[in-house]
């Protein structure tokens, strides 16, 4: 017999294979796996038979979530990742990124984008040239002259809320062989699915509306499954994998994927709407206005007659000081660095989201220092209404 020592590492683990199949996929927290026989261990090692052998190499709960997600954006196969920033840059080192090479990307990409490609892999001999996105002669004329590997853009853009017309990028990507990157947090596969339009890679940040409640950090890439594959082998080696926990956290999230997103889009276009006719804010972005200049473009773009939950405004004359006491005022939209949760939030772009920009290069783009960006949550959106609007009158002061 065992001994008290042996018996407590061992007992109660590798029991009989049930004969049964879980309703909801259970967390593999485990790090390795077992075989019976060691060929089989050298056939999932070689890629000549599938199967988890190491949590960085793939993990069962994460096969769920990548399924499920690839699934939902139309796509071959997906691979998670710790965060979205790692997994737009393992999306644009898939793509080719390298020394000598070449990125063209819109302008008004999420700050820690814009900060990744014109910072750290500048530093690595990749030369990146910002193109205002919605301008698609300049996309062009710019994408002819540098023949970049890759082009990256957002399907709806943060926090100025410009549209990509993806179909046109991925045209003007493919004539030179370039990748296209998409981004697409913040339409989500239920508005719009850029594979289908001809991107190679969608990313999204699932610590938004993927996992959709605050609890998760994570991002994922959906793509084919050759491009998976490269993504896996790099990831392998960087290390930037998403943990079991919040796999089936975000797992969980997308079963109520398509009825959040839709209670936020209908509550996001009666918000805009009233914020566009308040005397305390001089302009609001948001696709479903008609005067956003690309209301028809996302219109033929975006699905189920919705436009996204992401609202952005300028306060009239504002200051930073000024946008401090309206978030302050705030008692149920929460002032929080982050996006497409339950809850409705706010965010000040020029000293958080793109704090990584300088002043003048924040003007250039558009976000001046009375931008404030909201995020509408699934409460009642009378409610939501009511405290932007005390919150706009405590900070005219």
């Amino acid at each position: 017999m065992a001994s008290f020592h042996t018996i407590a590492v061992h007992a109660g683990e590798r029991l009989p294979r049930p004969d049964f199949t879980p309703v909801a996929t259970p967390i593999y927290h485990s790090v390795a796996y077992l075989y019976d026989e060691l060929a089989d261990l050298d056939a999932i090692f070689a890629g000549t038979r599938p199967g988890p052998v190491y949590t960085r190499y793939g993990n069962p709960t994460l096969t769920a979530l990548e399924t499920a997600v690839a699934a939902l954006e139309g796509g071959e196969a997906a691979l998670c990742y710790a965060s979205g920033m790692a997994a737009i840059h393992g999306a644009l080192l898939a793509a080719g990124a390298r020394a000598g090479t070449t990125v063209v990307a819109a302008r008004d990409v999420y700050g820690a984008t814009y900060a990744l490609l014109d910072r750290l892999l500048a530093t690595q001999g990749v030369q990146t040239r910002f193109v205002d996105g919605t301008d698609l002669a300049a996309v062009a004329a710019i994408v002819a002259e540098t023949r970049p590997v890759a082009l990256i853009c957002e399907t709806i853009s943060n926090p100025l809320l410009r549209l990509a017309d993806v179909p046109r990028w991925a045209e003007i990507a493919h004539a030179v062989g370039a990748a296209l990157i998409v981004d697409n947090t913040f339409a989500t596969p239920y508005l719009f699915r850029p594979l289908e339009h001809g991107a190679d890679y969608v990313v999204h940040s699932a610590t938004k509306y993927l996992a959709g409640h605050g609890d998760v950090l994570g991002g994922v890439v959906v793509t084919d499954a050759a491009r998976r594959t490269t993504l896996n082998e790099i990831n392998k080696l960087v290390g930037g994998n998403l943990g079991p926990q919040e796999a089936w956290l975000t797992l969980r999230g997308l079963k109520t994927l398509p009825l959040r997103v839709q209670r936020q889009c209908d509550n996001a276009a009666q918000i805009a709407t009233w914020l566009a006719d308040h005397p305390r804010v001089s302009h609001v972005n948001y696709p479903g206005l008609p005067t956003h200049p690309q209301h028809a473009l996302a219109g033929r773009l975006l699905a189920h007659a919705a436009f996204g939950a992401v609202i952005s405004f300028d306060l009239r004359d504002a200051r930073r000081e000024t946008v401090f006491r309206f978030m302050e005022a705030l008692r149920l939209v929460l002032p929080a660095t982050t996006l497409g949760d339950v809850y409705s939030l706010v965010l000040y772009p020029a000293g958080s989201s793109h704090r990584a920009l300088d002043a003048d290069m924040r003007r250039r783009i558009g976000i001046g220092d009375g931008l404030v960006r909201l995020s509408v949550g699934i409460e009642d959106p009378a409610d939501i209404v009511a405290d932007l609007d005390q919150a706009l009158q405590k900070a005219a002061g």
